[in-house]
């Protein structure tokens, strides 16, 4: 991996500085590693982003009624006020079920090669339906919620808007497809960091103190791209594996999807876009200064005890990453009818 180091000390009046040709290199290598977040909704292969399907994949997404018990929602575990997560260790779900692993960012979430922390659904799509079927969290089935979607007039002909010219568009492959459209829309451009990929000096001394570190350091050999991470799989203890608090026994990964004795606690790199706002850390979510997380993953990832200033560094720049989070007005939902399943006690 190419290093990239900034500082240079000018002997005048005992100062150090970093010359403005320095600050140019680093930006330069930056744009070589990373990309701004694009201010327009990026397409999506397989799906049509229209304003109709948009709209309904909005109310999918905040209606409880697509969960067995009437109470879950998308919205409970990738809360649109909260950075999308829900700030839990791991996410409450169906009879207050505790689950395994920490709920991912939904914001952001259509730049990262696959889904969940084991990249076992291909697409945003796919993901949807996950959690709906889960015991553990909605514990619906695909029959019981398409009989919730056609017993409500409205919701039928929102889906005949959304998906014009199909015979029977109240489909759950449709319901997956609005939900994808809508969380396509979540995204959070704009960031300092992206004004200063694009030529502002909107990084302070100490953040890009911080950017550099993260390039030196090779934290950046994981967490590249528009969303900084969310574009591989890697060991989570490449060269020390942290103690079982951080690294649950029990949970192997990315072996669990492809039962490959190379993919053994493999997990796909976490996306650090917004990551202020994503605490608890980890896919056990058992880590919330982000400060300590930096100094986890510069020991189990890079083999490097990084000192308190680069920590303090790093940290600083990774809170750059914060963009502008979408205003998202909770829809009005169709009413129940006289024939929508009623919620069955957890």
């Amino acid at each position: 991996m190419r290093h990239l180091s900034f500082t240079v000390t000018i002997a005048i009046t005992a100062v150090v500085a970093a010359p403005a040709w320095a600050n140019d290199d680093l930006r330069a290598f930056a744009n070589d590693l990373f990309d701004p977040i694009p201010m327009s909704t990026p397409d999506i292969a397989g799906n049509i982003i229209s304003r109709q399907r948009v709209d309904l994949g909005a109310k999918l997404f905040f209606d409880p009624r697509m969960s067995r018990s009437g109470l879950f929602s998308c919205q409970s575990c990738h809360n649109v006020g909260l950075g999308g997560v829900d700030g839990l260790t791991t996410s409450i779900g169906h009879g207050w079920q505790q689950g395994p692993r920490n709920s991912p960012t939904v914001y952001n979430a259509v730049f990262n090669v696959a889904q969940f922390w084991d990249g076992r659904a291909a697409d945003l799509a796919e993901q949807a339906m996950g959690p709906v079927q889960a015991g553990v969290e909605m514990n619906n089935t695909p029959e019981r919620l398409l009989a919730t979607l056609n017993s409500m007039e409205e919701y039928i002909a929102a889906f005949q808007d959304a998906f014009p010219g199909e015979a029977e568009p109240v489909t759950f492959q449709n319901f997956a497809l609005a939900i994808e459209a809508f969380e396509a829309t979540l995204t959070t451009p704009n960031s300092r960091f992206d004004q200063y990929l694009n030529g502002a000096d909107t990084l302070n001394a100490q953040e890009l103190r911080g950017l550099n570190a993260f390039i030196d350091e090779g934290c950046a050999a994981c967490h590249a791209g528009v969303n900084m991470g969310g574009q591989d799989y890697y060991p989570f203890g490449l060269v020390e594996r942290p103690g079982a608090s951080v690294l649950p026994e029990g949970d192997r990964g990315r072996f669990q999807v492809t039962a490959t004795a190379s993919d053994d606690y493999v997990f796909r790199a976490s996306p650090l876009r917004n990551i202020a706002l994503t605490a608890p850390y980890f896919h056990s979510g058992v880590v919330w200064s982000l400060e300590e997380a930096v100094a986890v993953m510069g020991v189990s990832q890079l083999g490097a005890e990084l000192s308190d200033e680069q920590v303090a560094d790093i940290a600083a720049f990774l809170r750059t990453l914060t963009g502008e989070i979408p205003t998202v007005v909770h829809p009005i939902l169709p009413a129940s009818t006289s024939k929508t399943p009623r919620p069955e006690p957890m």
